[in-house]
């Protein structure tokens, strides 16, 4: 299926922020859960809590025929776990706790996340009615009994469900331009009912859609870039507002016929890193740093890990039977920009400085500074301690301020002052000093 070229940036997107390192339940950062992409029930959202209940995305579609859109509205579904021990002498009471370990076994409560897809498939027609398609996700509860080491009762786990219902609303209108080009808008909408407009965030995340994305597929049509437009659709595509997700060309490099709507900025033609083995739930983290200090948990600590998500445990194994060649590729690479995408870099040629260590310099920072710090030495000399260039071939000059009285230390551990070479006034060699005869 087409849709499988992007699945895997999908999947990573839907996974963002889903549990963080230490992985554990107890850690302060995995209270607040579902970082990204939340529609809440419109209820509530409307009477002033703090996320949206729809999203909408706009996106303009060159036609070549009869356009085809397909595809799939993805979320997760809560899935809550409470913990519950027995209360001694209760009479068959329970009570919540924060865990319960019995019978070998340790429990701690949480929110568990299934994923949901809804198909979406039509033909879009330029002016016609918005087609309208209805999705609900029943609710149910699961109550399992836990056994102490005895064989009495020692608690109960339970995992509920709750009801999600929502709309997902298609509509297409042809746009002036100088080819023939449509806007095709998909709106996603939390229709829940939902009765307690003051309840807390974590209150309303098991009747929500959880890290809400959408995968777009076309047929007898391309899709028009929302980052990088063709001139004679530029106007047109700065006009597409798209509301709580952020559209951008999937794929391979060069295809326009998928498009992945998500709630975090992306590049066209998103890839993930060929040495990351698996989900670490942290795109912006570096792997290798994951691997090595998920390496370094305690037995206690991983044991909670399990007993906190299937996910965790699963990232767990997977880093605790890590090769050595592996974790070596994990490592890092040198990486370029191509078209705004990370590829490997091989090293330049060096070219010619036209500074050199050792070069006293004038201090003179332009408009476009905002460390009031570097401002301030304007006028300053300063000496060239290394040249350096960036991602952009650009030559910078690290230096150090020669009345600083610090400047000797700055320079023993590398802590310099950087200026392009346009910020600059070379000084002149002093003369040598003559020598007598």
């Amino acid at each position: 299926m087409r849709l499988d070229r992007a699945r895997r940036i999908a999947d990573a997107v839907l996974l963002e922020g889903y549990v963080l390192y230490p992985y554990r339940a107890s850690a302060p950062k995995n209270r607040w859960r579902f970082s990204f992409g939340v529609l809440a029930p419109r209820a509530w959202s409307e009477a002033g809590g703090c996320e949206p209940w729809f999203l909408e995305a706009r996106c303009l579609v060159e036609p070549a025929g009869t356009p085809r859109l397909s595809g799939r509205l993805r979320f997760l579904q809560a899935r809550r776990r409470l913990v519950e021990e027995a209360v001694a002498g209760g009479g068959g009471a329970f009570r919540a706790v924060e865990a319960l370990d019995a019978g070998g076994r340790l429990l701690v409560p949480w929110d568990e996340g299934e994923l949901r897809e809804i198909a979406l498939d039509g033909t879009l027609a330029a002016g016609g009615p918005e087609r309208v398609e209805s999705f609900e996700l029943r609710g149910d509860t699961e109550v399992e009994p836990v056994a102490d080491a005895a064989g009495g009762t020692a608690g109960r786990v339970s995992w509920t469900r709750s009801p999600v219902r929502g709309e997902v609303r298609v509509a297409c209108e042809p746009v002036d331009a100088d080819r023939p080009l449509l806007r095709v808008r998909v709106r996603v909408e939390n229709l829940t009912p939902w009765g307690d407009p003051g309840a807390r965030r974590e209150a309303i995340l098991p009747a929500s859609c959880l890290s809400t994305h959408l995968v777009l597929a076309l047929e007898d049509g391309a899709f028009v870039s929302p980052l990088d437009p063709p001139e004679w659709a530029a106007a047109a595509a700065a006009a597409c507002r798209s509301v709580a997700t952020w559209p951008v060309l999937a794929g391979e490099a060069g295809e326009r016929d998928l498009v992945l709507c998500a709630p975090i900025i992306l590049y066209d033609h998103p890839r993930l890193a060929p040495e990351s083995p698996g989900d670490f739930f942290d795109a912006t983290e570096i792997d290798e740093l994951l691997a090595l200090r998920t390496s370094t948990l305690t037995e206690a600590e991983k044991r909670e890990v399990r007993a906190t998500d299937p996910r965790a445990a699963a990232l767990l194994d997977r880093v605790e039977g890590l090769p050595p060649e592996l974790l070596e590729r994990l490592h890092g690479a040198t990486r370029a920009l191509d078209g705004a995408e990370m590829i490997p870099r091989p090293e330049p040629a060096p070219e010619p400085a036209t500074f050199r260590p050792g070069d006293r310099v004038v201090l003179r920072p332009g408009a476009r500074r905002t460390d009031a710090q570097d401002l301030l030495y304007a006028g300053h000399v300063a000496t060239v301690r290394s040249v350096r260039r960036d991602v952009d071939d650009r030559e910078w000059l690290a230096v150090t301020i020669d009345d600083d009285p610090a400047a000797e230390l700055h320079d023993w551990y590398g802590r310099y002052h950087h200026f392009l070479t346009d910020e600059v006034e070379r000084l002149a060699p002093a003369p040598a000093p003559e020598v007598g005869r």
